[in-house]
């Protein structure tokens, strides 16, 4: 850096005459301190006097130095804990800048991998944040395939990364591209690599079915080595300048689209790297003759599931429930999704089919199940009625099978019984509808004229109905009073025992 003749002037004046320290120089002048003590040293100002203060850590400076030499990889807050037990007295992150100046660093040199054409081709997850829908907050992920030789870029989003949604990724990108290539590098994540001991290592059984189908061979990069599946790195941090970076999209879809509509845009129309002379695409179509052929079915990939129905009609997925057919409560049925569907299976059999929601907490209804549910209550509830009916008012067994030749209403007719039964008692009920049958009557209105009859002849009071507890254990309850005449033959009996 270059400074200017009046600077230095200030600076050799300002030092010299004034005795200002070099801080309160770069200060003032609005120049680094760096640069006051080079312009000093070049005045021929000692060293010596060049030194703003002693720092807290010059004492502890010859053990730094000692520690780091016999182990270099030794961490600075392990440092800072030595120097602490020794006396220092200064902060973590101080020492941490002091350790950075004497730390021996050998830099690591790399050579670059070259592959042949359809050899290889890299694969990792990029993240993305996440994105709401409705009330769900999910993860938005990335898959991210690259031919390592053409740099050809497959991108597409999911929600989350889990296994299906991986596998579906590999399924997409070899459709799009329409081939396969012989090798795919991984990171050691555990959709490629459940185990790894040295060389030795167990593959997610799941990717190897999917590599036996397309005929490709899983690589698993060596651990702590980025730089061998670089391609894929450096594709990740060009997708978030170039793509993701201020883009706009209405949904998952939206975003999906545009992101194919970039990588057989921009992305394929970019100088390719092992040839500077042709585009991506034209790599890639020299390319094709060595990449692997399709198979004449695609994987098939499915989120399976087991999933058990409780007392309501209703299955939990992924945050969200689903009806099923009322007949399956209580059963353990298998759940296959796909990104589009939600298909329940009993067995062999499909019981229910929904449109997937990625929404949370909804209730996702196929009108046919709840319509069937509420026919077979509505019928549960017509049978505890007539059930009920018998035993309170046998005879009204005898007035709906009546109504039931004449093709009446029964669940009317059941009803309307009912709203009798609490108003006026089993006993008046009973009387009324052996007159209504008697006079081949099986309508409510005839069986209503009966007990209104009955009970302005008896000079008794219009009945109210008493709220009882919405119970049916005492909603259900037949109360049929005693015959009184009982007690009078007590009382004669009493009679006749005082006049002897």
């Amino acid at each position: 850096m270059t400074v200017a003749k009046e600077i230095e002037a200030a600076i050799t004046r300002l030092f010299h005459v004034e005795n200002w320290p070099i801080t309160t120089i770069a200060t003032q002048l609005n120049v680094h301190h760096s640069v006051v003590r080079r312009v000093l040293q070049q005045d021929g100002v000692a060293q010596e006097r060049l030194i703003i203060r002693r720092s807290m850590s010059d004492p502890f400076i010859p053990f730094i130095q000692e520690t780091l030499k016999k182990y270099p990889k030794l961490t600075g807050t392990r440092l800072h804990e030595m120097v602490k037990a020794r006396g220092y007295m200064g902060s973590a992150s101080h020492l941490r800048h002091i350790i950075g100046k004497y730390r021996p660093y050998e830099a690591e040199a790399f050579m670059r991998i070259r592959t042949l054409p359809g050899e290889q081709a890299q694969v990792d997850w990029a993240h993305f944040g996440k994105i709401t829908i409705g009330k769900a907050q999910r993860r938005l992920l990335g898959f991210v395939m690259v031919l390592s030789w053409s740099r050809m870029i497959f991108l597409q989003f999911y929600l989350g990364d889990a296994m299906p949604n991986f596998l579906r990724g590999h399924v997409e990108a070899f459709n799009c591209w329409k081939q396969v290539p012989k090798k795919i590098l991984y990171d050691n994540l555990k959709s490629a690599v459940l185990e790894r001991n040295g060389d030795a290592i167990r593959f997610n059984g799941t990717l190897l079915e999917l590599a036996k189908h397309y005929r490709f061979e899983p690589v698993p990069v060596n651990v702590a080595r980025g730089n061998e599946k670089g391609r894929v790195e450096r594709a990740i941090s060009f997708i978030r300048t170039s793509f993701f970076a201020a883009r706009e999209y209405t949904d998952l879809d939206d975003l999906n689209r545009q992101a194919l509509e970039w990588c057989h845009g921009l992305a394929a129309d970019r100088r390719c790297a092992e040839d500077r002379s042709m585009t991506v695409d034209e790599a890639f179509e020299l390319e094709k003759p060595n990449l692997l052929c399709l198979p004449d079915n695609p994987f098939p990939v499915y989120e399976r599931d087991s999933v058990r129905v409780g007392k309501t009609p209703y299955i939990r997925f992924d945050l969200n429930d689903y009806s099923v057919p009322f007949s399956l409560v209580r059963k353990t049925l298998q759940v296959v999704a796909d990104l589009e569907f939600v298909r329940v299976m009993d067995g062999l059999n499909e019981v229910a089919c929904h449109k997937r929601c990625w929404d949370k907490g909804c209730q996702i209804e196929d009108p046919k199940h709840i319509e069937e549910l509420k026919e077979v209550k509505r019928e549960a509830k017509e049978h505890r009625g007539i059930d009920r009916l018998h035993h309170a008012a046998p005879a009204a067994t005898k007035i709906i099978q009546l109504a039931a030749q004449r093709g009446q209403n029964l669940g009317g007719l059941t009803t309307g019984l009912l709203h009798l039964l609490d108003l006026y008692g089993a006993v008046e009920l009973e009387q009324a509808i052996s007159e209504a049958v008697e006079a081949q009557a099986c309508n409510i209105s005839s069986v209503r004229q009966v007990l209104e009859r009955r009970r302005r002849e008896q000079n008794l009071p219009e009945p109210v109905v008493i709220a009882v507890p919405a119970d049916p254990r005492i909603q259900n309850i037949i109360i049929i009073p005693h015959d009184l005449a009982s007690y009078d033959t007590l009382h004669s009996t009493k009679k006749e025992a005082d006049n002897v």
